[in-house]
């Protein structure tokens, strides 16, 4: 009996690893925040473009992702994304054949085309590849928020080519005498990969991406996104003519359909 106790308790102990990210990788995600680096600059500059190419170098079926500045908001949270993934693998938690990892490598992809130009994509990029691919859960309400999840914050409700966006990972709320703060990492202005917090009255609009069935990586993408090519082509700030609040309302509607 005693040795069969034993057995039975090795069989669990070695699939217990398999299961342990069935709820969300949100502890997994913040691993990684914690090894990226601190500062580097911040710059959406082409310089900072490929150094972000270089600094998820894909070889012999593995990602080496080694963080270089300068570095920007969505490319610094998709090197979280990526890192994320290659621990998975490391932890044999998760398989992926050669043509899934191939499509995770940031090339020159367009905003809204693939897996890296849908995240980088204006709008909520991260939330509509986590709806098409079915990694996770979208939502709006930050009470629902915890620390990991992946956040697209929007400073005003515009949405596109005129929006202010930062794509983020949550840390966290903050009560202070002035009121609640938010906190985040990300690439931010001007010192590039660290923390920030702001006041939560600053913040627009949120929506947030829950990192739960990594396995579901490997589905496959239709060419491009359609919703990101209305929202790159067309401003949804003040419309003063019909045709701008059709566009106004495609773009709201494109927004809200992300969560879904």
């Amino acid at each position: 009996m005693t040795n069969r106790a034993a057995w039975i308790a090795i069989v669990v102990l070695s699939l217990a690893p398999q299961f342990s990210f069935a709820g969300d990788c949100n502890d997994l995600v913040l691993e990684q925040v914690n090894g990226m680096p601190k500062g580097g600059r911040y710059s959406v500059s082409h310089f900072a473009k490929i150094r972000l190419q270089s600094s998820a170098h894909f070889e012999s079926g593995k990602f080496f992702v080694i963080p270089a500045g300068p570095s920007f908001c969505s490319g610094a949270t998709y090197l979280v994304f990526i890192r994320t993934i290659e621990a998975l693998r490391e932890r044999g938690q998760l398989r992926l054949d050669y043509g899934t990892l191939e499509r995770l490598i940031i090339r020159d992809q367009r905003d809204g085309e693939g897996v890296w130009g849908r995240w980088n994509a204006n709008g909520p990029g991260t939330a509509r590849l986590f709806h098409e691919l079915r990694l996770g859960r979208n939502f709006d309400n930050i009470d629902q928020a915890k620390p990991g999840d992946f956040m697209k914050i929007f400073w005003s409700r515009q949405v596109g080519r005129n929006e202010h966006g930062h794509s983020t990972i949550f840390l966290g709320m903050e009560n202070r005498p002035d009121g609640q703060y938010v906190r985040y990492w990300s690439s931010n202005i001007p010192s590039g990969y660290g923390e920030k917090s702001v006041p939560r009255s600053k913040i627009a609009y949120a929506i947030f991406s829950r990192f739960e069935t990594p396995a579901r990586v490997f589905r496959r993408l239709v060419r491009s996104a359609g919703y990101s090519g209305l929202l790159l082509n067309a401003s949804s700030g003040t419309a003063v003519t019909e045709g701008a609040q059709q566009v106004r309302q495609r773009n709201a509607l494109a927004f809200r359909k992300a969560c879904l």
